[in-house]
């Protein structure tokens, strides 16, 4: 069932909630090796600046992931985050991520009461969602918002991702995110699939979020497409700071949503700050043509992040590397 566009580039849908995930996602690009400083400001930018949700990183296992080979936002222990927030006073909220299979979560997610946490946000796949539910279920129990994110979606058939989302809304998450992992899709497929996700969030009276990558530069254009049919939680990410291509970037969408609430000079003061320090030190994320091709071909980043490190430019080359393993 097609839907109606909601809202106007003149007005704002009290509706939408910004989470910022630039230390989950942007982590991916330094293995989450942000200085306290580096994250504090963020904190601080994100409350000036009316962002709703901050995402501090992943409840990533120890037993899994080496410590020694992460910085502390891997894992995301309560002491580390209060170390910055303290008790969080402030109108807005913390979230964590949590993968299926990678996380002790019975063990490290704590009780909501012990925690200055407020939102789990858990990813999946479509193979994975009855393991994810389990997961959504206790974090429930324990007095959390709960958030799903079905990853790698542009992999799924209709009839597999109708099924998964099913499940999903008569779970006990709050909000099912439409995830472009591998920023593989059009504005024209994120309607279909917005109004898709958002016609069986309305038989169960869950929100719809929208995670987007920039392969393709569409990151910013599929979420704003996202929201006009209706989707109302926005990820996005400091200059777009995220694996491979990056994500939405924080300034724009702040500067196309019409609530006074939201203030991007705070963001810009932060970028002025940090990223351009993080640039300087060589960090590297964003639009390139290794991530097109992989968007293009609707493939997982990591060869064109393995063919960046690299220092390779043969760029055709690796376009029909790409296509000899999609056969």
């Amino acid at each position: 069932m097609s839907r109606q566009r909601q809202g106007s580039l003149v007005s704002y849908r009290p509706d939408i909630k910004v989470l910022d995930c630039t230390m989950r996602d942007g982590g991916l690009v330094n293995n989450f090796a942000f200085t306290d400083e580096f994250v504090k400001d963020l904190y601080l930018a994100n409350i000036k600046a009316g962002v709703d949700y901050m995402e501090f990183g992943y409840k990533a296992s120890s037993e899994i992931f080496d410590p020694q080979k992460f910085g502390k936002w891997k894992f995301c222990k309560e002491k580390d985050i209060r170390d910055i927030v303290g008790d969080n006073k402030t109108d807005m909220k913390l979230s964590v991520m949590a993968d299926v299979g990678r996380t002790d979560y019975k063990k490290d997610i704590l009780n909501k009461k012990d925690s200055v946490i407020d939102l789990i946000r858990v990813a999946t796949y479509i193979n994975t969602i009855p393991a994810a539910i389990e997961m959504l279920e206790d974090a429930k129990k324990k007095g959390y918002e709960t958030t799903v994110n079905i990853m790698a979606v542009s992999k799924v058939n209709d009839e597999e991702l109708d099924a998964g989302l099913e499940l999903l809304a008569q779970s006990s998450a709050d909000v099912i995110y439409l995830v472009d992992s591998f920023g593989a899709f059009y504005p024209e497929q994120i309607e279909r699939l917005s109004d898709k996700y958002l016609n069986v969030a309305a038989k169960y009276n869950k929100k719809i979020g929208i995670h987007a990558h920039n392969n393709q530069q569409l990151a910013f254009a599929n979420t704003i497409e996202a929201l006009s049919r209706g989707v109302s939680y926005l990820d996005a990410t400091v200059s777009g700071m995220g694996r491979g291509a990056g994500n939405c970037y924080m300034e724009l969408l702040l500067s196309f949503l019409r609530n006074p609430k939201y203030n991007k000079i705070a963001i810009m003061s932060f970028v002025e700050k940090h990223i351009l320090k993080l640039k300087e030190e060589g960090v590297v994320w964003g639009f390139d043509l290794p991530y097109l091709l992989t968007g293009i071909l609707n493939s997982h980043p990591s060869s064109a992040i393995q063919f960046e490190k690299e220092k390779r430019t043969d760029y055709a080359m690796f376009y029909q590397e790409l296509i000899d393993n999609t056969l």
